[in-house]
């Protein structure tokens, strides 16, 4: 049997941090049960970046070799940069003239946004950012993708993929599934200082980083603000540290937790148990990476391979696309 087509990218807006990891891990389970297609977002770099485009390229680099460390095979999945496949922009374009604006605005996190970023003294208020999600639909649906692995949040995105392709396939004739959400069980896992992690925060720990930042890091975490001497009853329910444990230290997880709320293990030295656990996790990948970077050509080899690949698929939809429109 034909395997199912998964779709799915990250933008390439900095050095990716080990909230990613577990997305990445994921995305690697799924290579050997789907016809797997990840890419680089980088058009969708620019909805929130079209100021700040210096260091893209340098990050699409660094975002394939941590893709590549983490698991990502390229005998397995098609590797690609977004930008290279000019039909993303031609079916978001041909997509713009029947959709209505309403699908549009009412995108959950569109209002949620533009204000954030507001706060922040930027104006993200464009036709490409709120255009974004049409265009994600267009990168979905430009490879007729079958699924698309997404966290809670991006489900709305999803359903208005599945909504413009149910809406060509009625206007035109039927050339798109309606991909579903492969939902990714991943928790959440917040920065050092129990807020989102996010590189703007400055509150991440590099998925390359090495033994010195790991320790910086996870030193600086929040833990819990009632306790003052080791000896005092912990909450691992509100320390970001624990947190941690519950995702990288399951073994020793319920000891841990014993402790803390018995006064019988300080925060220093949980700590410390952290930094062993996040060090051993992260070295395979650090070194993993250097060798990647160390090769000359490897990874223009692995994009252009891809690119081969995606621009072959995507050049099959569109002549469906044309036929079906009569243009």
């Amino acid at each position: 049997m034909e395997k199912e087509r998964i779709l799915s990218g990250m933008r390439p807006t900095g050095r990716l941090h080990i909230g990613n990891l577990q997305v990445l891990e994921n995305w690697c389970r799924l290579q050997d049960d789907y016809d797997c297609f990840y890419f680089v977002a980088d058009w969708h770099a620019l909805t929130t970046a079209y100021d700040d485009t210096l260091n893209i390229k340098n990050n699409i680099r660094e975002m394939i070799a941590d893709w590549l460390a983490v698991g990502i095979d390229p005998a397995k999945s098609v590797v690609f940069v977004q930008s290279k496949i000019l039909e993303h922009a031609e079916l978001h374009l041909l997509f713009s003239m029947f959709v209505p604006l309403s699908w549009l605005e009412r995108v959950p996190t569109y209002k949620d946004q533009v204000q954030q970023f507001k706060e922040q003294g930027k104006d993200i208020m464009t036709y490409g950012f709120l255009g974004y999600p049409l265009l994600q639909a267009a990168d979905i649906l430009i490879y007729r993708a079958n699924a698309v692995p997404v966290g809670e949040d991006q489900l709305p995105h999803v359903e208005m993929c599945r909504e413009v392709a149910r809406r060509f396939n009625f206007i035109y004739r039927r050339v798109f599934p309606e991909p579903r959400a492969e939902l990714a069980r991943i928790p959440l896992l917040p920065g050092i200082d129990g807020r989102k992690m996010s590189k703007s925060y400055d509150n991440e720990i590099g998925l390359a980083a090495d033994t010195e930042e790991i320790k910086r890091r996870v030193n600086a975490m929040i833990t819990d603000p009632a306790r003052i001497h080791k000896t005092d009853l912990g909450h691992p329910e509100v320390c970001v540290v624990h947190k941690y444990h519950e995702i990288y230290n399951l073994k020793q997880l319920a000891e841990i937790e014993e402790k803390c709320r018995a006064g019988k293990i300080g925060c220093v030295a949980c700590k410390k148990e952290l930094m062993v656990t996040l060090d051993a996790l992260l070295a395979p990948i650090r070194e993993r990476k250097q060798e990647i970077l160390s090769r000359p050509g490897y990874i223009d080899e692995v994009l252009q391979e891809g690119i081969k690949t995606a621009r072959h698929e995507a050049a099959k939809t569109m002549t469906l696309v044309r036929e079906a429109i009569s243009i």
